[in-house]
């Protein structure tokens, strides 16, 4: 995400003296404490930032809560659907509690969450991965110590591990898909120059990114709730000052949004094949958007996609909202896996049907893997269980 970007207050050279003014912490002549948050120790893209209070003062260490998935199926090669809107959490009314880990492996976490209650009583830091969150229903406000950012129906929300945040949600209709990363999330990048700006040809660009904004700077000590993801384990300690407490910041580690309503689909005369549909990547799976857009236009097209091989990934699809043209019996909120193996492609009768139509008018987020995928005992209690018997001849 090599974009640069920075809100409120910060000195005109890095590394240098910051004085804060007359009357505020510390009094006069007193220094904001510099932080350089960054990724990949110091090779990473970072942001540097410039925090009222130091912002290494912790009070206490309460406990910790291990969140490693409950593993159903370690080595899978069945095609599964799983009705995603049926998922049932631990705590529907936390937002970490309603979420409800689906497909895992050591590269990433798959799942799905229905929260009913912001999160507003704590923070919460993953140190482990980069959040990537889709907003299926609902909107809200992604708050962070970088700024905010108001979300609604298909946005993607890149948060960055580290990233101290809380979250507000507008009704208790929300419903997400969420994927933990643990290598760092980008744009993909074969859609950006050696200089690190979106080209011509990419299916978005620099203006389509919405950054924080509206920084808030609380000057506040006293006992603050933490839980910090780490380890895969849910740890809860009591910060000495409230998290957001910085005043100014600059660089390129931060939160932002990507609507997919904002990705412009790449067509051609014959079918083209899933990668032009790319939106994000990481070094172990890719995130793809399939969205409204015309058919192939070759006079003996046909738009139903080929099948083809998984043998290097295992496909996630995650069906979001309109007519699903390669699939039979999908609804919104259904997610199929394509175990990597075997091969896949249009149900029966999808290919014909797909003939001399002109478009589709779906939306899905689609995220395949590098490696195999193991199923949780939450994902096996959604499965509908026949779904690989669904290229079958009726």
């Amino acid at each position: 995400m090599p974009f640069y970007h920075s809100l409120g207050q910060i000195p005109p050279k890095r590394h240098t003296q910051f004085e804060k003014p007359a009357g505020q912490s510390g009094g006069p002549g007193g220094l904001y404490y510099e932080q350089l948050f960054g990724t990949i120790g110091f090779d990473g893209m970072s942001s540097l930032l410039y925090h009222v209070h130091r912002p290494t003062m912790v009070r206490d260490v309460l406990g910790s809560v291990d969140m490693t998935p409950k593993l159903a199926v370690e080595k899978n090669i069945m095609a599964r659907k799983l009705i995603g809107f049926d998922a049932e959490p631990a705590d529907r009314d936390d937002y970490l509690g309603s979420r409800v880990p689906l497909f895992v492996n050591k590269d990433l976490l798959v799942g799905v969450a229905a929260p009913r209650q912001s999160l507003t009583d704590y923070f919460y830091k993953n140190a482990d991965a980069d959040e990537l969150l889709f907003v299926h229903r609902g909107t809200g406000t992604l708050r962070t110590l970088l700024g905010q950012i108001r979300f609604g129906y298909g946005d993607y929300l890149v948060i960055p591990r580290g990233m101290i945040y809380q979250i507000t949600f507008d009704t208790p209709e929300t419903r997400l898909l969420y994927v933990e990363s643990h290598s760092p999330i980008y744009t993909p990048k074969r859609y950006r120059n050696h200089f690190g700006q979106m080209l011509e040809h990419a299916p978005f660009c620099e203006r389509d990114i919405r950054r924080p904004q509206n920084l808030e700077t609380h000057d506040e000590t006293g006992d603050f709730l933490m839980k910090i993801k780490k380890q895969g384990a849910l740890h809860s300690l009591v910060y000495a000052t409230h998290p957001f407490d910085v005043i100014g910041w600059d660089g390129y580690n931060y939160p932002y949004a990507f609507n997919i309503q904002d990705f412009e689909p790449i067509t051609g005369r014959v079918h083209q094949p899933p990668p032009v549909h790319q939106t994000f990547q990481t070094d172990t799976f890719v995130v793809c958007s399939f969205c409204p857009r015309l058919y192939d236009y070759h006079p003996k097209a046909i738009p139903a996609p080929y099948n083809h091989s998984n043998i290097d990934s295992d496909e996630v699809i995650y069906y979001v909202d309109g007519d699903f043209m390669s699939r039979n019996d999908i609804a919104p909120g259904h997610i199929t896996l394509h175990s990597g193996g075997i091969p896949h492609g249009p149900a029966p009768g999808a290919m014909e049907r797909s003939i001399g139509k002109r478009e589709t008018v779906e939306y899905a987020v689609m995220v395949d893997t590098f490696r195999p995928l193991m199923l949780t005992e939450q994902a096996l209690r959604i499965d509908d269980g026949k779904y690989y018997q669904s290229w079958l001849d009726d």
